[in-house]
């Protein structure tokens, strides 16, 4: 896990809830829990801060940092897409985007592919891409003001539900991303009955819910949380998920527990 990665999830699953910011020798403590040294934390901070992702200010002889607005907007964004999932009826419209990017703006080209899968969107061709979602929206307002991204965007519906399927079958890498979920449930499933049984405590209970955040959260790249309708035979999706949930559940007070310990000495 890496130490840029753990500020953010920590401010997420918990220096929010207690006052939104931080020490930095609370931030120190914290970060030993992951056996990452003092002087990295510091290197780590004072990068962010420089990249306008972490607010600071002096109180007597301690520095104090905090997230800035556009760091929780990107945080509760990504929280959202780790733990909400779609749900009622697909009304069977495909939600299109068509871009154009200057072939000078090769960077720019690959920013905007990795939002759109970030927004659940799949290439059907290179240029155009869909989503069963409309989060046609979100792509238009994350592009807004950038005159060199030029967006034409469509509702429509295919020839029938054979032809959405292959549509989905061709846009994703439904069957390799189906296999990884179950990776995942071989390694977190069979945990659920010791988090029950509250093995874990302390350091070990803060650790194992931050790697399992960690573990889980590059799915939502590229799980476009597609309707049942769409997917293939024996789904792990909805199940990984599911015993994500619960875990990341169960290991929440002793993993709280930690940190309260933790700012309290520090």
């Amino acid at each position: 896990m890496k130490a840029r990665s753990l500020v953010f999830d920590l401010f997420g699953d918990y220096l929010r809830y207690r006052g939104g910011e931080v020490r930095l020798r609370t931030l120190v403590a914290l970060m030993e829990c992951f056996e990452v040294p003092e002087a990295t934390v510091r290197v780590v901070a004072a990068r962010m801060r420089k990249e306008g992702w972490l607010d600071s200010r002096r109180e007597g002889r301690e520095t104090v940092y905090a997230l800035t607005d556009a760091a929780w907007e990107l945080l509760d964004e990504g929280r959202a897409r780790i733990f909400e999932r779609a749900r009622g009826p697909w009304d069977g419209q495909w939600h299109m985007v068509v871009y154009s990017v200057p072939e000078t703006e090769r960077a720019l080209r690959e920013q905007l592919r990795k939002k759109l899968a970030w927004f659940g969107f799949g290439p059907l061709s290179s240029a155009i891409w869909l989503s069963p979602h409309d989060r046609v929206g979100d792509v238009l307002n994350a592009f807004d003001g950038v005159p060199a991204v030029k967006l034409d965007t469509f509702r429509s519906r295919s020839a029938g539900l054979e032809a959405d399927r292959d549509i989905a079958a061709r846009a994703w890498e439904l069957d390799k991303l189906n296999q990884e979920y179950a990776d995942l449930l071989d390694v977190y499933r069979p945990r659920l009955t010791g988090y029950r049984a509250g093995t874990l405590q302390g350091a070990a209970a803060l650790v194992e819910r931050m790697r399992l955040i960690h573990d889980y959260r590059l799915f939502p790249f590229r799980d476009p949380d597609l309707p049942p309708e769409l997917l293939p035979g024996g789904w792990h999706g909805r199940l990984a998920h599911e015993a994500f949930l619960e875990a990341h559940g169960l290991l929440r007070a002793p993993a709280e527990t930690c940190v309260d310990e933790l700012i309290d000495t520090a």
